[in-house]
C-alpha cells in the first residue's frame, strides 16, 4: 500500500447505468464505494482476456455437458428395450432415476455457477 496522507480527490460522471452497475459491483463486494473504487483503480490486475476468450474456455464443459446427455439418452433407448422384453429389474430402475436426478441437481448447479461467474467477468 502506499503511503502519505490521501488530499487528492477525483471526479468522474456516469449514465444511469454505470450507477447502477457501479453501485451493484459495491453491494457484490461488501466494500464502500471509495475503498472499492481505489482497489480496482489501482490494484494493477487488470483482465489480460476479452470477455470472448473466456467464453470460449467453457465450451469444453458444455461438449462434455452434451456428451453427458447423450449417454443418458443411450441408457434410457436400452432400459426401454429391457422394459419391452420384461427383462429390466425395478431396483436397476430405481438407481437409475436416483442418479438421474443427482445429475440434473449438479447440472443446475454448475449453471448457475456459470451464470453468476460471466455475470462478474462482464463487471470486470
Amino acid at each position: 500500500m502506499m503511503s502519505g496522507k490521501r488530499i487528492h480527490l477525483i471526479k468522474a460522471k456516469l449514465t444511469d447505468a454505470e450507477i447502477i452497475l457501479l453501485n451493484n459491483i459495491q453491494r457484490e463486494s461488501g466494500l464502500n464505494r471509495t475503498d472499492l473504487i481505489r482497489k480496482r483503480v489501482l490494484s494493477g490486475k487488470v483482465l489480460n482476456m476479452n470477455i470472448a476468450e473466456i467464453i470460449a474456455l467453457f465450451d469444453p464443459i458444455g461438449a462434455e455437458l452434451g456428451r453427458s446427455g447423450n449417454n443418458i439418452n443411450q441408457l434410457a433407448r436400452h432400459a426401454n428395450m429391457l422394459n419391452r422384453q420384461h427383462k429390466l429389474d425395478s431396483t436397476t430402475v430405481s438407481a437409475f432415476n436416483s442418479l438421474l436426478a443427482e445429475y440434473v441437481q449438479i447440472q443446475g448447479e454448475l449453471e448457475k455457477a456459470l451464470r453468476q461467474l460471466l455475470r462478474k467477468i462482464k463487471n470486470i
